[in-house]
């Protein structure tokens, strides 16, 4: 279970770039398995199912999030929410 959480952000980015090559339904096809994908690994990690992750939470379950944690955490409150972290990735997919 920790390695396929680990993947996170391989799999996010590699489902995102090999987007770029597909075509327009396969486009959709892989975002959307990517996407399920990372709600099912947030999923896993919300031990406590409050719909975000503490920094404790991010270590155990995701630790590629643990290591942005600061950066993810843009309300700084001590956690982060799924649409934290997809709005960071999104972002970062831009700088590439």
């Amino acid at each position: 279970m920790t390695s396929v959480l680990t993947s996170l952000g391989v799999a996010l980015v590699t489902a995102l770039a090999m987007t770029a090559a597909a075509p327009a339904h396969a486009q959709d096809s892989k975002a959307a398995k990517a996407a399920q994908q990372l709600d099912a690994r947030f999923a896993a990690a919300d031990k406590d199912h409050d719909g975000k992750l503490t920094k404790a939470e991010a270590e155990a379950g995701m630790p590629r999030v643990a290591k942005r944690f600061d950066e993810i955490d843009t309300t700084k409150s001590g956690a982060v929410t799924l649409q934290q972290i997809k709005a960071y990735g999104a972002e970062h997919m831009k700088k590439k």
